[in-house]
């Protein structure tokens, strides 16, 4: 079940994306400011509160009703909601549309308009920097993103998929990275304020909860690139930050493509970022896909001749 629900989403997915502006999103951002503006008093205990309530109280809910569908409708109504919260929450499509602008616009030697998406996708000024900065920010930005909206997501949903809690875990990832955010971000004059014990239980929960994902993607990375490269970058990261998991992730796709990311020092021996570097970095993606839908199947396979 867990492997026809994850192919068929990430098909409808390639075919009809998701739009930024949807009514899905637009609801989950409405529901953490709602949190934040009833439930954040300022306390630690009203932090953890708080993000079980925006965080956990949906993936219960996710949960319930798939095992409704299970018990009303039968398990086949149950592998359409997979499908649908899948759809929601995981995609390349999410992110992938800035990814192509900003590349086509490098082949295409309008270095202009690929600072312009740059700076309108990270929202960022970008005017200043050279080619290979563009080409390191993209790479960096995407492989974050490709994590959290396909690898993470697949991670959390197959573990609570075989556990018999349905798409809990896919909604529990996506709201707890977006919580993550949320909290941390840079606060408008017409924002809710966000208290500092708020703002350290959703990171504590993030960390704690995107720590397995991580290393998996990394090694997922480490796998279908450069292994050796890959594993002495991570390693190396690790020992230098043990406590970011965005730089596992990020120290692996530059050794497994072969890529100077972030600080100098840790892409030592690496090339500088260019553009041939956006297509090894899609075909890394890719294939990790694959091998993923692949163990999938093997065992969801041998799941049902057991």
């Amino acid at each position: 079940m867990s492997f026809i629900s994850i192919l068929l989403a990430l098909l409808l997915e390639q075919a009809r994306p998701l739009g930024q502006l949807n009514p899905v999103h637009n609801t989950n951002r409405g529901w953490v400011r709602w949190i934040v503006r009833n439930f954040d008093a300022g306390k630690p205990q009203h932090g953890w509160l708080a993000w079980s309530l925006a965080v956990v109280f949906p993936a219960l809910l996710a949960c319930g009703i798939y095992w409704l569908l299970v018990w009303t409708l039968g398990w086949i109504a149950a592998v359409f909601w997979n499908i649908a919260v899948l759809y929601v929450t995981l995609g390349f499509r999410q992110f992938s549309h800035h990814f192509t602008l900003i590349r086509d616009a490098l082949y295409a030697g309008d270095e202009v308009l690929a600072r312009q998406k740059l700076a309108e996708w990270m929202r960022m000024d970008a005017s200043e920097l050279p080619r290979s900065e563009i080409v390191r920010l993209v790479v960096e930005y995407s492989a974050l993103s490709a994590h959290r909206h396909v690898f993470g997501v697949l991670a959390w949903y197959s573990v609570c998929s075989a556990l018999g809690l349905g798409p809990a875990g896919a909604v529990m990832y996506r709201i707890a990275e977006y919580v993550g955010r949320y909290v941390n971000r840079t606060l408008k004059p017409t924002s809710s304020p966000v208290s500092a014990s708020f703002q350290s239980s959703a990171s504590q929960a993030w960390y704690l909860i995107d720590w397995v994902p991580v290393r998996l993607t990394a090694l997922g990375f480490a796998f279908v690139g450069s292994f050796e490269e890959a594993v002495d970058s991570w390693r190396q990261y690790a020992a230098r930050c043990p406590g970011d998991n965005d730089g596992v992730v990020l120290a692996a796709t530059a050794g497994a493509i072969n890529v100077q990311l972030g600080e100098p020092e840790q892409g030592s021996g690496a090339t500088v970022p260019q553009a041939v570097h956006l297509r090894a970095f899609v075909g890394l993606v890719w294939r990790t896909v694959v091998m993923w839908m692949v163990i999938l199947a093997l065992l969801s396979l041998a799941r049902l001749l057991g």
